[in-house]
């Protein structure tokens, strides 16, 4: 087995199509602004805030052999990140995501990750075939999970002897996919990072703030949650303790990508070695620092 990396990132990495108008928008809104195309999917955002803090990622992903899949490629080398293991699909095109955002936050999204979910356990070969592990002898280090896999894959993660030795840390990729992360639940080895209202939808319960949600992760069995409320709050849950800070005030400038920031920048954290409160002060930090408009380091 090779290990060049500090940390694998399993899950979407694509390009991001982003919107972005300087005034308030609602549903119909036809404004000026800008759109830009920038490498993002969960994974991604995860990898390129860990390479800003001094750290090695490795991607495991579906990435099409097309112009764009080609372009992508280019761009995640160019960011110091690894693509050895990415899976290129002669048949698959290079996933999208789609997002408008006003200066009230973002109006709309629409993921187009079909590609990743089509090739399913084919981006996992290098952790089975002993690459970089098997089941036999499995991956022993940090792992970032999102839920843009599908939720059969998930589930198969959730039991595979090859991830039995990995820290796992979780993240839904969106809402609407968060309960596909029930798998994790009730694992012995997976932190879960998410918001206030994914918190809610894996709990089947609405709650109010970001330290109730993860006292709610807790008690459906979580070994560890993290949970943020956007300006308001974040939280670290464990049996310990419940710790919870709030951001400082800055001016949001962008939302896309927030949430993978702030877990990127507490795994970095973590693995320097800060205690649980230091990790979530950092943590908190560069969210806002990324949501302002500035890249955290």
């Amino acid at each position: 087995m090779t290990k060049s990396h500090d940390i694998l990132c399993i899950g979407s990495v694509l390009w991001d199509v982003i919107g972005r108008a300087p005034v308030h928008m609602r549903q119909g809104s036809d404004v000026a602004g800008r759109i830009t195309r920038l490498p993002g999917g969960v994974a991604m955002n995860i990898a390129m805030t860990f390479a800003r803090f001094g750290l090695k990622p490795s991607l495991l992903t579906a990435i099409g052999r097309d112009t764009q899949g080609d372009d992508l490629i280019e761009a995640c080398e160019d960011l110091g990140l690894e693509t050895t293991h990415v899976y290129r699909s002669e048949d698959l095109p290079t996933d999208r995501y789609m997002a408008v955002e006003g200066a009230n936050g973002l109006i709309a999204a629409i993921a187009d990750a079909h590609s990743l979910e089509a090739a399913g356990s084919k981006i996992l070969r290098a952790l089975n075939d002993g690459t970089l592990g098997s089941e036999e002898t499995p991956y022993e280090g940090y792992i970032a999970l999102d839920g843009n896999l599908t939720q059969s894959l998930l589930e198969k993660i959730a039991v595979s002897s090859a991830f039995a030795k990995a820290d796992l840390r979780v993240a839904p990729a969106s809402p609407g996919k968060a309960e596909r992360l029930l798998p994790f639940l009730v694992h012995q080895r997976a932190t879960l990072y998410v918001n206030l209202e994914e918190a809610g939808l894996l709990c089947q319960k609405e709650f109010t703030s970001s330290e109730e949600a993860a006292a709610g992760l807790l008690e459906r069995g979580a070994l560890r949650a993290l949970v943020t409320d956007g300006g308001k709050s974040a939280s670290d849950a464990t049996p310990d303790g419940i710790i919870t800070q709030v951001p400082p005030s800055v001016m949001v400038t962008r939302v896309t990508g927030a949430g993978d920031t702030f877990m990127a920048a507490h795994i970095a954290a973590e693995n320097e070695g800060a205690d649980r409160d230091e990790a979530l002060n950092r943590a908190i930090r560069a969210a806002a620092i990324y949501v302002s408009g500035g890249n955290p380091k």
